[in-house]
Order: structure tokens, then C-alpha cells, then sequence
């Protein structure tokens, strides 16, 4: 395995692989890996000759007042895990390396970020698309992973890609869990154990009103009201939202009559998690 962390290092590493006909597949992480992202380096494992992990907390996503100083990190755990996984290459780029300059272009998403986390999140969404294209360009994968735990992030990038022709497949991930149903996440580290035991209810929640939908329930607000009211006999935890959109376009409907996602999104004492299920206009499951 492969750790490098200058650009000119990957493009000629890159360029030696496409020369001999070899694909890529590209996982891009913020590092502290745990299954959730090793569910991805196997998806890619399978699909590609060559896989690219890589590790770069991206300041331009973080908002005034987040957790960019405290992002928890362990790269010496993170090359662990790479190498026991199979991965061929790790990117450990810095900030000097990404951002060598200020930027002369400005990356904005107008569409499916006005919803759900982008909402209270103004600009996280541009500072994703702004090292997704960089990274990207530096990878030149034929193959980018994505876990669904954060749906939205998937439907920003599914959008990225076709407005702007990228030569990349964009595959999808079901949201690794943990057995009571609480999906993985680094930030889980910072749930009490009063919270840790709480926390499965928000899927728990998710689910009773997929289930709405599956007797026939069809009315987005009736849905999004009793989805809350389980939610909150459940746990302390405060709601931050739960929205019911169209997907992947994010858009607002009336009715279930097309592709949605249910998602929420809990405020614990020194965490917020998010979770979401995606199912059909009858409520059968295509990503939970």
C-alpha cells in the first residue's frame, strides 16, 4: 500500500495504473474510519483494480462554530485499517496541499441544499463540491463510493457529476448500522451512555413511518407529524428536523407519489447525528 501526500506523487502513480488499463475506485473520507467506511473500500475492492482511500478533514465544509478543531482523528489507525482492507492507495494530503491559494473560482450549489442538514449548514455544501471536484481531478477514478448515512451529501454529488459531465460513477452505499439499528458514525464516540442507548430510536422512528406509508398512509404532513411524536416518547434528544422530500432531487412534495427520503436529524449534549431511510411511493425500502 501506497501513502502519499503530494499531488504530482498521485498523478504519477495514477498515470502508471491507466497506462496498463487498470480501473479506480475512489473512496473520499475525513479519516477515523470505522465500518461504515470499510463498507465502502470492499464495495470498491470488488468493483476496481486499484483503490484510492482518501483523508483530509476539509475546512471549507465546516461552518463558524463547528467541530473542525475537534474532528476526531488517528491516522495511524487509518492506515491500519486501509492496508488490512486492501486498499492500494491513501491520500493524506494537507491543508497547504489543497489549498495552496485562495481560490480564484467559488464552487455554489443552488438545488438540494436548502433542505435537511444544508439548511442549517449555509455553505457546507459548497465546500463538498469544491474538494470533490479537486480530489476528483487528482484521482480520476472511474468508480466514487458514497455512503447513504448522509443521503443528502450522495443527492449533491449525484448533481455535481451530471451537470458537470464528470467522467465518474457514482455508487451508492447502504448506511452501515450498528446491531440495534444506530447507524456508524465517528461522532458517536461523543453520545453518553444514556444517549448511546436512546440513539437507535431515531432509526426506530424512520421506520414507523415507512411503515405509514406501506398501509397506505400517502399525506407528507401526517407522515412528518407522527414520525416526530415517535420520536420524541423515545428519546431526550433534541429534534432538530424530520423532512420528507422527493429523491434524490430534494424537492418539497405534497403526497407520496414518486421516490422519497425521511430523514432526521438529533441534537445530543455534544453531538448531532442524522439519519434517513429511502423508500419507494409504497414504502418499500431502496436504501436504509
Amino acid at each position: 500500500m501506497e501513502v502519499l501526500r503530494e499531488i504530482d506523487q498521485v498523478n504519477t502513480l495514477i498515470s502508471e495504473w491507466t497506462k496498463n488499463g487498470e480501473t479506480i475506485g475512489f473512496v473520499p473520507t475525513m479519516g477515523y474510519l470505522h465500518e461504515g467506511h470499510i463498507r465502502l473500500i470492499k464495495e470498491a475492492k470488488k468493483e476496481n483494480d486499484k483503490v484510492i482511500l482518501s483523508i483530509f478533514v476539509n475546512p471549507l465544509q465546516f461552518g463558524e462554530g463547528e467541530d473542525l478543531d475537534t474532528y476526531p482523528r488517528d491516522e495511524e489507525h487509518d492506515r491500519k485499517a486501509a492496508k488490512e482492507n486492501g486498499v492500494d492507495l491513501v491520500f493524506l494530503p494537507t491543508n497547504e496541499t489543497m489549498y495552496p491559494q485562495s481560490l480564484s473560482v467559488n464552487m455554489t450549489v443552488t438545488k438540494r441544499t436548502n433542505v435537511l442538514c444544508g439548511k442549517s449548514r449555509p455553505g457546507h455544501f459548497d465546500g463538498v463540491v469544491t474538494v470533490l471536484t479537486k480530489l476528483f481531478n487528482i484521482t480520476r477514478p472511474d468508480n466514487v463510493y458514497f455512503g447513504m448515512k448522509d443521503a443528502q451529501q450522495v443527492a449533491v454529488v449525484d448533481a455535481l457529476i451530471k451537470d458537470y459531465n464528470m467522467p465518474v460513477n457514482l455508487i451508492p452505499v447502504p448506511t452501515v448500522r450498528e446491531e440495534d439499528g444506530l447507524a456508524k458514525s465517528s461522532r458517536n464516540v461523543r453520545l453518553s451512555d444514556k444517549e448511546r442507548r436512546e440513539s437507535p430510536s431515531i432509526q426506530e422512528a424512520l421506520q414507523y413511518g415507512r411503515r405509514l406509508v406501506m398501509e397506505g398512509q400517502r399525506s407528507k404532513e401526517f407522515i412528518i407529524e407522527a414520525t416526530e411524536k415517535f420520536l420524541e416518547q423515545k428519546t431526550r434528544g433534541k429534534i432538530d428536523y424530520i423532512e420528507l422530500l422527493s429523491y434524490p432531487e430534494l424537492e418539497f412534495i405534497e403526497k407520496i407519489d414518486r421516490p422519497v427520503i425521511l430523514a432526521a436529524a438529533v441534537f445530543y449534549d455534544n453531538v448531532r447525528l442524522i439519519d434517513n431511510v429511502v423508500f419507494d411511493h409504497e414504502g418499500h425500502v431502496i436504501y436504509g
